[in-house]
């Protein structure tokens, strides 16, 4: 047997309201493999928000060892 048919036999078994929740996890699946994984990180990267002082990118070097203090 091939997987789908594998699947259609579990499925076979299933009462109404499993059903139901097969489906939600189903168009879960479906929706994560559409969305690739750059997109997802970069999403996930936009919603940082650093709150520093202007200057932190140029002198992190200094706010990391404590010579600089916000």
């Amino acid at each position: 047997m091939t997987t789908k048919e594998l699947i259609q036999a579990e499925i076979e078994s299933l009462d109404e309201q499993d059903l139901q929740e097969l489906y939600s996890l189903i168009q879960q699946f479906v929706k994560s493999k559409q969305c690739s994984s750059s997109d997802r990180l970069m999403s996930r990267l936009k919603r940082i928000k650093i709150d520093a002082p202007e200057d932190f990118s140029v002198n992190l070097e200094l706010y990391i060892s404590g010579e600089k203090r916000v």
